[in-house]
């Protein structure tokens, strides 16, 4: 075992804990730090400096997906800050003080099917305990690096939404110059979107609704603007605002039905439908490719993250205290909060 000398770990810490499903969080500041001397070999321990809320937490703690997580759970799968300690036999992956980023992807047992694939599926903040509190426990194979150039709380966002948004721009496979229709635009995930397209020289059609919404997705660069409130013919106004033929493509990053059979209607012909939200119900198909995705793989953060520390995408946010982590759920399910929040510990 290996463990910071500049820095005591304590016995309790801050954590929002969910104890049964539909109810609020409870703020606890007694809940057990895991100690350097309890970590198994392939662990470590992160000392947080922020915390991503992100929608998913919302359906987490509702409980209204058809997989639920365990219960009493630590929520929340967007973290970074810095490694504390170590467990023993864990390798050189990552030393102490490194800053590392914690994502919704816990790890991988590189062993079944899925993983054999490529396709990773263990989770934090559903399977093992989040990031809704001060000290994490995570696995040196799968924390990310976290450039230092890049802000902790601009930066936080982008472990869940802006790498899921990044690696669903990758699945629409269109090229510069082509146009993407972002459903969602001006939340969490879609003003990322918008950001990381406009990086690959795509042409954004943004779809969302309020004039709040509206000025930032313009200012992050989209060039025509649909209020899915004010239209009186979506399908037309999105095919003539996309060269009378529709979009290439279309990302929907909303969890309502509709967003999704609308693009099979606007799509253009041969275009790729990318579903980041919950899929749709029965919808009429038109030789279209329909793609799923939720997350991405380690390269795929890395590539998110490098583009961010360029300069290209920065995530719009509210700096929150864990305190108020029941209120953020509130705004988020009212649809009150344009771009994203984060916890600062």
């Amino acid at each position: 075992m290996t463990s910071t000398d500049h820095q005591a770990i304590p016995q309790t810490q801050k954590a929002a804990v969910l104890e049964s499903f539909g109810a609020p969080y409870v703020v606890k500041t007694d809940h057990p730090v895991q100690q350097p001397s309890e970590l198994a070999p392939g662990q470590c321990l992160i000392k947080l400096e922020y915390s991503g809320v992100c929608h998913s937490d919302l359906h987490i703690r509702d409980g209204d997906w058809p997989t639920k997580s365990k219960l009493p759970l630590v929520g929340g799968h967007e973290g970074i800050g810095r490694v504390v300690a170590i467990g023993e036999h864990s390798g050189d992956a990552v030393k102490i003080g490194d800053r590392v980023g914690v994502k919704w992807i816990g790890k991988v047992c590189g062993k079944c099917e899925m993983c054999r694939k490529g396709h990773e599926s263990c989770h934090h903040g559903f399977r093992v305990d989040g990031t809704f509190q001060e000290y994490v426990v995570s696995f040196v194979n799968y924390v990310s690096p976290i450039p230092e150039d890049l802000d902790g709380a601009a930066a936080t966002p982008l472990l869940c939404a802006g790498l899921t948004v990044y690696k669903a721009l990758k699945q629409t496979n269109i090229s510069i110059g082509q146009w993407v229709a972002i459903s969602g635009a001006g939340g969490g995930l879609g003003h990322l979107a918008v950001q990381y397209a406009v990086a690959m020289g795509l042409r954004v059609l943004a779809i969302d609704t309020g004039e709040i919404k509206q000025k930032l997705c313009l200012e992050l660069g989209a060039e025509k603007w649909v209020d899915f409130r004010e239209s009186t013919d979506l399908i037309k106004d999105i095919q003539a605002a996309t060269d009378g033929l529709g979009p290439e493509a279309a990302i929907i990053a909303a969890g309502d039905v509709k967003p999704f059979n609308q693009a099979l209607m606007y799509l253009r012909m041969k275009g790729t439908l990318v579903c980041v939200g919950m899929p749709a119900g029965s919808a009429l198909l038109s030789s279209l490719t329909i793609v799923g995705t939720s997350i991405g793989n380690q390269q795929d953060v890395a590539e998110t993250l490098r583009i961010a520390s360029l300069g290209k995408v920065k995530c719009q946010h509210q700096v929150r205290k864990l305190e108020d982590i029941n209120s953020i759920f509130e705004e988020l399910q009212a649809g009150k909060i344009a771009g994203r929040v984060v916890i600062k510990f």
